[in-house]
C-alpha cells in the first residue's frame, strides 16, 4: 500500500493556532500524501488555489484517520487500492465525522468530496458512500435596515462605485457578470431600460429591466464615464482610472468598502459578501410574491436554485418561536 498525509485524525486544524502541526502519518502513508498533492497542484489543472488547499487539508485529514485504524489493525482490506475495502473505510469515515468530530453535514459532504479526488486521482474512482443528509439552507439576505444603510453609503461612494452597487442590488447580477457589461449592454428608451447579461454562468444570455433607481444612476454615471480616459475606444461599462476595464477584483473591493463604511460585517460569518446583494434581490422578490420561474429567469439560476430564496432564514425561525403565546392560561377558581 502506498500512502501520505499528515493531520490530526479526522479534524481541522484548531482554528486560531497558526502554525499548529498535523499529525504525522507513517511513512507509506506519507508517500501517498506527497503524491497526491504534487497531482493536485501540477501546473494546468483545473481546481483554483483555494480548493486545491482545502482538498490538501482535507485529503491529509482522511489519511491521518486510516493510519489511526491501520495501526489498529481494524481495517479489512487496503482502503488505498481495493474498491471494496476503499467503500467501507469512506463509510466509517463518515460516520467518524458525524460522531466524534461533530461536523455538521455541510462540512462532512465536502470532507468527502476531497475523499473522491483522491481515490480518482489514484484510479479507483470515488467512493459509494451515501452524503450525510443536508437539508437546503436559506440564502444569506440583507434584511431591511441593513439594506438601507448600504444603500445610503452607495449613494455617497464615487458615482462609478454607487453603480456597481446598485447594478448588483436592483439588478442581482454576478460581480462577474457586472464587470463583463459594455455601454451597449445598457439600452434606455424614454421610459424603460433594459440592462443584457450576454454570457452569464453557464453561458447564459438574460435580459432585466431597468429599475428607475438604477435607471437614474446608470444615466449619470455615462455620462461622467464620458470624461473618462479610453471611454471612446474601451466599451466597458465600467473602467478603470487607466481607462481599462475594471477588473473583478476591483469591483469586489469597490463593494467591500462600501459596506464596510455602512458598518457591514464582512467575510464568511459576517452579514455581507457580494454576493449577498445578488440573493437580497431574489428573496425580496420572491418574499413579495414574484412567481419562482420570473425569480430564476431574472436571476439567471434553475428553478430549484431559486426556491431556496423562500426558504426560512435563521431570523424567522426565532421570530416563529418568540410569537409563541407567553401568557399562561388563568387559572380554574379553586
Amino acid at each position: 500500500m502506498d500512502s501520505d498525509t499528515r493531520t490530526p485524525a479526522g479534524s481541522e486544524p484548531p482554528r486560531g493556532r497558526p502554525g499548529a502541526r498535523p499529525t504525522p502519518l507513517p511513512r507509506e502513508l506519507q508517500t501517498v500524501f506527497a503524491a497526491y498533492e504534487r497531482d493536485i497542484t501540477s501546473p494546468g489543472g483545473q481546481l483554483d488555489t483555494g480548493t486545491v488547499r482545502v482538498y490538501v487539508s482535507r485529503v491529509r485529514q482522511y489519511l491521518a484517520w486510516l493510519a489511526a485504524l491501520l495501526a489498529d489493525g481494524t481495517v479489512e482490506g487496503d482502503p488505498l487500492t481495493d474498491p471494496g475495502a476503499r467503500d467501507r473505510a469512506a463509510r466509517d469515515y463518515r460516520t467518524h465525522l458525524q460522531t466524534v468530530a461533530k461536523r455538521k453535514p455541510a462540512t462532512i459532504n465536502a470532507h468527502l468530496t476531497a475523499v473522491d479526488d483522491l481515490y480518482r486521482r489514484r484510479g479507483l474512482g470515488p467512493a459509494a458512500t451515501e452524503r450525510a443528509d443536508n437539508p437546503p439552507a436559506a440564502l444569506r439576505a440583507l434584511d431591511r435596515r441593513d439594506q438601507l444603510r448600504l444603500l445610503r453609503q452607495a449613494d455617497r461612494a464615487p458615482l462609478r462605485d454607487k453603480a456597481i452597487a446598485f447594478t448588483a442590488f436592483y439588478a442581482g447580477t454576478r460581480i462577474s457578470e457586472i464587470t463583463t457589461l459594455d455601454t451597449a449592454d445598457i439600452r434606455m428608451s424614454a421610459r424603460k431600460g433594459q440592462l443584457v447579461v450576454r454570457h452569464g454562468k453557464n453561458g447564459k444570455y438574460r435580459e432585466i429591466p431597468l429599475h428607475p433607481k438604477l435607471r437614474t444612476v446608470l444615466e449619470e454615471w455615462l455620462r461622467e464615464r464620458s470624461g473618462w480616459k479610453n471611454a471612446d475606444s474601451n466599451p466597458a461599462l465600467f473602467l478603470n482610472r487607466r481607462g481599462g476595464r475594471l477588473s473583478t477584483r476591483s469591483a469586489y473591493t469597490a463593494l467591500r468598502t462600501i459596506a464596510d463604511a455602512a458598518g457591514l460585517p464582512l467575510g464568511r460569518d459576517g452579514v455581507f459578501t457580494p454576493h449577498v446583494l445578488r440573493h437580497t434581490a431574489g428573496t425580496t422578490m420572491t418574499r413579495q410574491g414574484t412567481d419562482i420561474v420570473i425569480v430564476a429567469e431574472l436571476l439567471g439560476q434553475s428553478v430549484e436554485t431559486a426556491r431556496r430564496y423562500s426558504l426560512p432564514t435563521p431570523q424567522d425561525r426565532q421570530e416563529a418561536i418568540e410569537r409563541l403565546t407567553t401568557d399562561q392560561e388563568p387559572r380554574e377558581p379553586t
